[in-house]
């Protein structure tokens, strides 16, 4: 019989990414492995894992209503359905190991998993642990992390520092500004901002940008693709109708994200995990926006780590109507400053994070 792994966790593209790659990554390595995916229901990874080519189950597990309500009785009542569930899964499925990513559905099938004697390892996107995650470290074998000082958290004799896989087709771009200029119609001969908010757009960001378009239409060598996310695409062009500069490219979502950020010479983005890896290792010169509205604020943790070094620009949620378009202006005509943003974001790149954490779960088989 083939070696068998269970990858749990999602919630978020942040989590079911990097989930993803290390199934991809554990495939190239060993061709006749099997993997399973538990998820949450109702959850994004009931959808995006099945696209990717495997096989999933969905617990019903969700998460606490902060406020004292009768919601939270279901929430129980749904957690221990999915210790049933995932104690059922485990037995039937007999893995070699178990791979928790973060999000609802690790919580049940990695308490398991250690409770029956299988590896558990854990991979921690954020700069600040995930609360199953820390709930979880306490048995798990290895845990695979991004940032430094991390035994806040867990047993610092498991830690191993791999950072967070990121997209191949990234990486590829990286050659190709020309095509992306050409793909995205843009002037070859300015700097590029990118303006993203994620696949859902980020309303102050947004805001910001709407307010400073006055601005930004005097800055003659430069031009903006501002990626704002499908629900507020509508809303946004009937304000700006025919006052949206020339150099100001709208747009709901960004078909090749390889090629947005290949034309970039600055990125203005939230402070996800998953972003600050992909600009890591693209080296690429970046404010940041953390979204305040993450569980712990562990965007703006996350952004800190890089601020501490040189390595990127935060400018806090609630300033950035006042002070966004501000900084953009200024970073970008400040060459000195731009070239030392990219070499220090850069420094803090891992190279083939999935690979290395597929190793490592390969190691638990062993």
């Amino acid at each position: 019989m083939g070696k068998r792994v269970i990858v749990c966790g999602g919630g978020t593209g942040g989590h079911i990414f990097p989930a993803l790659s290390i199934a991809n990554a554990l495939k190239r390595k060993e061709k006749d492995i099997e993997i399973l995916y538990v998820g949450a229901l109702g959850r994004m990874e009931m959808e995006k894992v099945p696209e990717a080519g495997y096989r999933i189950i969905g617990l019903p597990v969700m998460g606490l209503r902060r406020k004292l309500t009768l919601e939270n009785i279901k929430v129980l009542f749904n957690l221990l359905k999915s210790l049933r569930m995932a104690r059922k899964i485990i037995k039937e499925f007999k893995p070699d190991v178990v791979v928790g990513v973060g999000g609802y559905a690790s919580g049940p099938v990695g308490k398991m998993a250690t409770k029956m004697g299988i590896p558990l390892l854990l991979q921690e996107q954020n700069s600040y642990a995930g609360v199953t995650n820390k709930l979880l470290g306490k048995r798990a074998s290895k845990i695979c992390v991004a940032y430094e000082g991390m035994e806040r958290f867990f047993p610092a004799e498991r830690i191993i520092m791999t950072g967070n896989p990121v997209r191949k087709d990234l990486l590829d771009a990286l050659s190709k500004r020309d095509e992306a200029i050409a793909f995205y119609e843009l002037d070859n001969s300015k700097k590029t901002i990118l303006v993203t908010g994620g696949s859902l757009g980020a309303g102050t960001v947004n805001e910001a940008i709407k307010s400073g378009l006055k601005q930004i239409a005097e800055w003659n060598d430069v031009q903006l693709l501002w990626q704002c996310g499908g629900s507020y695409y509508e809303a946004l062009k009937r304000e700006i109708g025919d006052a949206l500069p020339g150099n100001v490219k709208l747009m709901p979502f960004l078909k090749r994200m390889d090629y947005a950020y290949s034309a970039a010479d600055l990125v203005v983005a939230r402070a996800g995990a998953s972003t600050i890896s992909e600009l890591s290792l693209l080296g690429k010169a970046a404010v940041l926006v953390p979204s305040p509205n993450v569980a712990e604020d562990h965007q703006t943790k996350n952004a800190m780590a890089l601020v501490n070094k040189g390595a990127a620009l935060m400018v806090k949620d609630f300033m950035a109507h006042e002070t966004l378009c501000k900084v953009m202006g200024e970073t970008l005509e400040n060459e000195k400053l731009l070239l030392s943003l990219r070499c220090e974001i850069e420094k803090m790149a891992f190279k083939n994070s999935d690979e290395v954490i597929a190793g490592h779960v390969l190691d638990l088989i062993k």
